[in-house]
């Protein structure tokens, strides 16, 4: 599943299918091709959302999608730049792949109820706002701890 924040909704497969043109599977690479702002993923050059998706769609992930553009199977514009450039950039691509997989094999001991966020503590939130010079960011929090 995947959760578009923006529209406050959750998505199945056939969800992000619909939205990215991909299987859920092939997001972690697809953010790593196009780029992801919020969490500071540039990307590879050249590589746009609906070219990557067009190519993804038919290899899946980025370790498959053949070097020379010439034997690919699927037809996108600029598809020589796209490989010329996935070619030089190929091992930031698989670091971006890395921060961009969600890690499932993390041990976790506290059950659901226990990571639930229960909101700022005031106290603290306060003494690092004075500490850091930060008072205009006092009145920030919309949930306080406790409240």
């Amino acid at each position: 599943v995947s959760l578009d924040r923006r529209r406050g909704i959750t998505l199945n497969e056939d969800g992000v299918r619909e939205k990215f043109g991909i299987l859920p599977a092939s997001i972690a690479d697809y953010l790593a091709l196009v780029g992801d702002a919020a969490d500071g993923i540039p990307g590879v050059p050249r590589w746009g959302a609906k070219s990557a998706a067009a190519v993804l769609a038919r290899y899946g992930h980025i370790e498959d999608i053949p070097e020379r553009s010439e034997v690919w199977d699927v037809s996108v514009r600029g598809a020589k730049t796209m490989a010329t450039n996935l070619a030089e950039h190929r091992e930031p691509a698989a670091l971006y792949k890395e921060l961009t997989t969600l890690r499932v094999d993390v041990p976790i001991s506290e059950d659901l109820a226990d990571l639930d966020w229960r909101g700022v503590p005031r106290p603290e939130y306060e003494a690092l706002c004075e500490e850091l010079g930060f008072e205009a960011l006092l009145g920030l929090p919309h949930r306080w701890a406790g409240d």
